[in-house]
């Protein structure tokens, strides 16, 4: 009896309807997609001629800007993707979104405790871009982490690391930033003399060095180097100490050259240098060689 009423149900149902209707729920959904990338493509194109490839109007600062469209961009994904969502359910399914939004917001209350993480993420993002504590581009450290500032999204923050890594932090986890990109940075060389050297001499070639770098690479320079002196006594040498201030991120490439010039003068002015060895001997039977050598040396027979 079952069979029969199976056997005459599915004979009069029409396949081809059911595959129009599949067919014209699945082209719907390819066109919502497309309609919504290209949306987020038109809309990603406009901020980034509005902020960051704008001529001639400069309404933020480079840095700024950056940041500001990296947040807007985040957040632009996010509410396209749900809207798009909403929608393909109220259209395909039927689905009551004004129910289904009091029901996510009943649903969110519910889930607030357990997602305090992501608030916090996203409203220290919104801090972050509003207290202007750093932008894209920016050199900084944050907590354990250094490196460039690549990206500021609603919820998190990647930092490009010297060596190539790249670090997600979640926006809620940043307490404390120190921020080398702003303000003049200090340039500090240290240079070691030997007692017996003439130390005016020495710091007469560090001066000239001082005046010829400063007029080589004065479009990186805020205050010129100068030669503060002596700043230690060592145990075998003297300490002098070469300060400078620089624009943001320029103060590592103005102490290497400060170095190498430096090391260049006193090489042509015949002043020394301290010269260490050190001698690492794991061969048991070199070493009592080498003992007997000395003792050799220091009780001749």
């Amino acid at each position: 009896m079952n069979v029969s009423w199976l056997s005459e149900n599915f004979s009069d149902f029409s396949w081809q309807s059911l595959g129009f209707f599949a067919l014209n729920k699945v082209l719907y959904i390819v066109v919502i997609l497309v309609v919504a990338r290209l949306a987020y493509g038109v809309l990603i194109y406009a901020l980034r001629r509005m902020l960051v490839e704008r001529k001639g109007r400069h309404l933020l600062d480079e840095r700024k800007a950056n940041t500001l469209f990296s947040l807007i961009r985040s957040t632009l994904f996010y509410v396209i993707t749900f809207t798009v969502l909403l929608h393909t359910l109220q259209r395909i399914f039927n689905f009551d979104t004004g129910t289904l939004l009091a029901s996510a917001g009943v649903l969110g209350v519910a889930l607030g405790f357990g997602s305090q993480s992501l608030v916090k993420d996203i409203i220290g993002g919104f801090f972050i871009l509003f207290e202007d504590q750093f932008a894209v581009g920016e050199l900084v450290k944050a907590g354990d982490f250094t490196g460039t500032i690549e990206e500021t999204g609603i919820r998190t923050t990647q930092i490009r690391a010297w060596g190539g890594e790249l670090h997600i932090i979640p926006n809620g986890s940043i307490t404390a930033v120190t921020n080398f990109s702003r303000g003049k940075m200090l340039a500090q060389v240290e240079i070691q003399i030997p007692y017996d050297e003439d130390l005016d001499r020495a710091m007469g070639v560090m001066s000239a060095v001082c005046e010829a770098v400063s007029a080589e690479f004065g479009d990186k320079i805020i205050e010129a180097p100068t030669v503060q002196g002596v700043t230690q006594f060592g145990e075998r040498n003297v300490v002098l100490r070469v300060i400078a201030f620089t624009k943001p991120s320029e103060q590592w490439s103005l102490e290497r050259e400060l170095r190498r010039r430096i090391h260049s003068a006193f090489l042509r002015e015949g002043i020394r240098t301290p010269q260490f060895q050190s001698i690492i001997v794991t061969d048991p039977m070199k070493r009592s060689v080498m003992n007997e050598q000395e003792d050799d040396t220091i009780n001749p027979s």
